[in-house]
This record gives C-alpha cells, sequence and structure tokens, in this order.
C-alpha cells in the first residue's frame, strides 16, 4: 500500500489536532515537587528502573544518593560501578541478606533498624536530591521494620526531594501516600526455565 499525498495531508492534519491537545494538557499541569515513587509487584526490573532514574537525574546534575537494604551479601554491577564512581552518587549497602540466608532475625531488625537511620538521615540532607530506598518493600513485609514509623515519615518528608521505594509486596498504606506508583508485573522469567541470574541482567 502507497500512501498517497491526500493520506499525508490527513495525517498531517492529525498531529497538528494531537499537538494542539497534548499542549492544552501540559499547560493544565503546573505543580512542582519532590514525587514519593513506589516500584513494586512480582516482575523483574524495580530496582533496575530506580536506577536508570538515578543516572538521569545525575545527568542534571542532581545529588543521588541510595541504599541497599537486602542485598549486602551479592556483588552487584550496580555496587562495582557506583563503588568505582564515588564521585556520581552514594551509595551505601547496609543489608546483611535476604533473611533466609541470615536466619537471624535479632540481626535482621538490627541491619534494617541501622539503614533505616541512616535513610531518614538521607532524606534529610538538604543537599540531596533523590533517595532511592532499595528493597525497603522487602523489610517492611518481613516485619523488621515497622510500617506505621515509616510511612508516617514518609507522609512528612520534605518535598524538595524525589524518594523511590522499591521492592514486592509494598504496603497498602505507603501505595496510599505515594505521588507514582509503578507494578511490574512478571510475564515470563528464564529463571522458570531453569536458568541461573545472569549477570548484567539480573545484578
Amino acid at each position: 500500500m502507497t500512501d498517497t499525498p491526500e493520506d499525508y495531508a490527513r495525517h498531517n492534519a492529525k498531529m497538528k489536532r494531537m499537538q494542539a491537545a497534548r499542549e492544552k494538557m501540559q499547560a493544565r499541569r503546573t505543580l512542582e515537587r519532590g514525587l514519593l515513587i513506589v516500584h513494586t509487584g512480582n516482575g523483574k526490573g524495580k530496582s533496575s528502573s530506580a536506577f536508570g532514574m538515578a543516572i538521569r537525574s545525575i545527568g542534571w546534575g542532581m545529588k543521588v544518593a541510595i541504599l541497599q537494604y537486602v542485598k549486602g551479601k551479592w556483588e552487584t554491577g550496580e555496587r562495582n560501578f557506583f563503588e568505582a564512581h564515588p564521585d556520581l552518587a552514594t551509595f551505601e549497602v547496609m543489608g546483611e541478606g535476604f533473611t533466609w540466608d541470615t536466619q537471624d532475625r535479632e540481626q535482621d531488625i538490627r541491619a534494617a533498624r541501622a539503614a533505616w537511620e541512616r535513610s531518614k538521615a538521607m532524606i534529610l540532607d538538604p543537599e540531596i536530591d533523590f533517595v532511592i530506598l532499595d528493597e525497603l518493600n522487602i523489610v517492611l513485609r518481613d516485619g523488621t521494620l515497622p510500617a506505621d514509623e515509616i510511612v508516617a515519615f514518609l507522609k512528612d518528608r520534605p518535598l524538595t526531594k524525589h524518594i523511590c521505594v522499591t521492592g514486592r509486596h509494598a504496603k497498602p498504606e505507603l501505595l496510599e501516600i505515594a505521588d507514582l506508583v509503578t507494578e511490574f508485573g512478571e510475564v515470563k522469567h528464564p529463571y522458570n526455565a531453569g536458568f541461573k541470574a545472569q549477570k548484567g541482567v539480573e545484578y
């Protein structure tokens, strides 16, 4: 099928109408402040997406802080990258690993508490523009930190910066106060076909 001059004209007219509608819609969006963002769901990519936003923020000259709650024992690509480039972002690993690996709930609670106190300091630091709390949802799901305390703090957070919380099983009360929630859904995963975790894809 070959487009005719009339087809091109109709297309251009349609695009002009869409452009006008988009500009009118954009003109009504005037709010600007720090957002509370939640990445949750069973699908892969929650942390990866957050790290993508970190790179985007760094590209704008923003100061970024990343704190990992769970992946403490893992060597990961993102950890290697940020530790090799400490000028780009603050990157701190404070988790002790998954609970089935630590098998020590008292230790898990101590680690989660220390990580949360450090998270609060990052959030309250006026020099930091974007804070990622990686896998905080896992800690809240496991009950090693009281969800009501964390939600209350985030609800009254400084509105001068963006905060992204990642991890499966986000608490409903956290979702309620969030500005942006994305649920990552699993359609197909190589793990289910017998593949082990792959460098650069999984970690």
